[in-house]
């Protein structure tokens, strides 16, 4: 499967502060990878994201358990894919240019999890707005 790689941009803010701000992390973590840096902070930022994915994805979910959201075991199927993709590159890493982790970390990012946002994060919105949690803090 192949994405156009994308920035982060306003137009995959879903409305949910904590949310949008989770995944504005995650595209800032990504772009640590660019540019010069050395195997060690690299498998160290790779760790670094690999964790920050497993807390917003783990509070996503609860957020959809809570307002009972339809399609919360389809949605946690294609958390668990980006999951094992992550897990694997970190497994790889060792074995890898830092240009290529750099190059896999921003197709995971810029590419999957752009596409994961603008398709299967924006169809729950509505559901935590009837919902009425926002968690806004």
């Amino acid at each position: 499967m192949s994405f156009e790689l994308a920035e982060w941009s306003p137009k995959i803010e879903v409305g949910l502060p904590m949310i949008d701000s989770q995944h504005r992390q995650l595209f800032d973590l990504a772009a640590t990878f660019r540019g010069d840096g050395d195997q060690i902070r690299i498998l160290k930022s790779l760790v670094m994201l690999t964790d920050y994915v497993k807390v917003h994805f783990r509070e996503e979910e609860e957020l959809m358990a809570a307002c009972n959201y339809p399609e919360l075991e389809a949605h946690r199927r294609l958390h668990g894919e980006f999951r094992r993709m992550l897990y694997d590159l970190l497994e790889n890493a060792k074995q890898m240019t830092l240009d290529e982790i750099a190059d896999e970390v921003n197709y995971l990012i810029n590419g999957w999890f752009y596409n994961h946002i603008l398709v299967a994060d924006f169809q729950y919105v509505p559901s935590v707005r009837a919902a009425n949690l926002q968690h806004d803090e």
